[in-house]
């Protein structure tokens, strides 16, 4: 594929566990005399929406419209991120507050580009709130072409089975970012991308690539999907669907920061997949996204311009 589709008319509903990823960066010139630690001298702090608003950012950057669905706390942390995603004119960011918990934060302390430190700061969210932003999924995803859960392990997404069960009988494609050695909860979905160690988490290790492919094959059958991408780190991905494998080698490049690059896969795939995409086509861009932005710092998004350059340039 050397020419992407139009992404302006797709429109991707996002519902997950959302953060702010806040970077402290500064400069280490000594060890702290009260611990054999290093002390950074902060110069210069960032916050960027982070997990299924990281995914929803991609969306937006990559020119689709996105909106997304979440909970985070009645805080500074929460209004911050909602003016980060405001930025975007072609997000739509629903949040409940739940003035119970704190918004999730994740916070990094990186010195010469080398992260030192992470701080994480998250409680889970109330059944009450849960509830509400249940309905509004009911309402929302009746104007979305495709569906993403994005799910972080954060508790954001306790009613995703039910989730799954309404999108599927809407129509809707749903594609699950997974967590944790439950897969159960995401029986149904269309298509599930863990990445190498979280499949397997799942289905045990494996010795070759036929066992790979057996393994993934099970999964995929017990779990009723249409599809199973894994993604393998420096060896591409993987994609298994019924009677057919396709595989992507990784791209060759230098990887500077592998966080958040499972947000711009799936992102990548669902704006793919709403244009009416083949979900072969769709992994192959996604590929190239996510060899983009692992050359960028932290939690990055990629947009439609630097893939097509990518696209003209190792082509």
């Amino acid at each position: 594929m050397t020419m992407l589709p139009k992404f302006s008319d797709a429109r991707v509903l996002v519902v997950g566990d959302v953060m702010l990823d806040r970077y402290w960066f500064g400069d280490v010139h000594r060890i702290s005399p009260e611990a054999p630690v290093p002390v950074l001298k902060v110069d210069r702090v960032d916050e960027r929406p982070g997990g299924a608003a990281n995914v929803a950012r991609n969306i937006a950057s990559l020119g689709a419209h996105a909106t997304l669905l979440s909970v985070v706390g009645d805080d500074e942390a929460g209004s911050c991120l909602e003016k980060l995603l405001a930025q975007h004119s072609n997000l739509n960011a629903i949040l409940h507050r739940d003035a119970s918990v704190s918004t999730i934060i994740k916070l990094r302390a990186i010195a010469r580009q080398q992260q030192l430190l992470r701080i994480d700061f998250e409680t889970p969210p109330s059944h009450e709130v849960l509830n509400a932003a249940l309905e509004d999924f009911r309402a929302q995803m009746q104007h979305a072409d495709v569906v993403i859960l994005s799910d972080y392990g954060k508790g954001g997404l306790a009613h995703i089975a039910q989730m799954i069960a309404w999108a599927r009988a809407a129509g809707k494609p749903v594609l699950v970012d997974p967590k944790g050695a439950d897969y159960e909860r995401y029986r149904g979905a269309t298509l599930l991308t863990p990445n190498r160690s979280e499949f397997r988490d799942v289905a045990g290790s494996w010795a070759n690539d036929a066992e790979l492919n057996r393994k993934a094959e099970q999964l995929r059958v017990a779990l009723g999907l249409e599809a199973l991408l894994v993604t393998r780190s420096e060896e591409g991905m993987s994609l298994y669907e019924a009677h057919r494998i396709s595989h992507e080698p990784a791209q060759c490049r230098e990887v500077f920061d592998v966080s958040g690059a499972g947000d711009t896969v799936i992102a990548t795939l669902a704006v793919m997949l709403a244009t009416g995409a083949q979900l072969s086509d769709a992994m192959h861009i996604a590929n190239r996204a996510a060899g983009i932005v692992v050359g960028k710092l932290g939690t990055a998004v990629v947009n439609r311009e630097e893939i097509i350059k990518d696209i003209e340039k190792l082509d």
